[in-house]
């Protein structure tokens, strides 16, 4: 599959449409193959006994995967998810989450794929979810 946007496309078009999320991911890398993103974990992702929450690896998910297949399909801000399942695998550290996210199948009207949620540093995934996300229609 063919990139459509760049980082900093993907990055600008995400500050103006959702500008509640600013400063919250970082793209690291985007390829063909694979969209590596950051969550800046702060003090609002943890949950009591200092791991970072579920709803906001579930966040870190979502995005990694909406940015994904944006990466393909060009700005449509529209672009919703219709399922995500997520497994919780082992505990994660206080620290900034990295997701890999890749996108397995592209159609006209359906992006299905995964995403794998590391610690930073930690060299296994502490979560895996796979997605499912509605494109809309051309007009």
């Amino acid at each position: 599959m063919e990139l459509k946007m760049t980082i900093a496309e993907i990055t600008a078009f995400l500050e103006k449409v959702f500008p509640q999320i600013d400063n919250d991911f970082d793209v690291i890398s985007l390829s063909s193959e694979e969209v590596v993103v950051r969550m800046n974990v702060k003090e609002r992702h943890l949950r009591p006994g200092g791991t970072v929450s579920g709803p906001s690896m579930f966040a870190l998910a979502d995005v990694s995967y909406y940015i994904a297949t944006l990466a393909f399909i060009g700005p449509e801000a529209l672009t919703v998810t219709t399922n995500c399942s997520i497994d919780f695998m082992r505990k994660p550290a206080a620290t900034d989450m990295i997701a890999k996210a890749r996108v397995l199948k592209l159609g006209r009207t359906l992006s299905v794929g995964d995403v794998l949620l590391y610690s930073e540093g930690q060299e296994e995934p502490v979560a895996r979810a796979n997605l499912t996300y509605a494109i809309p229609p051309k007009r």
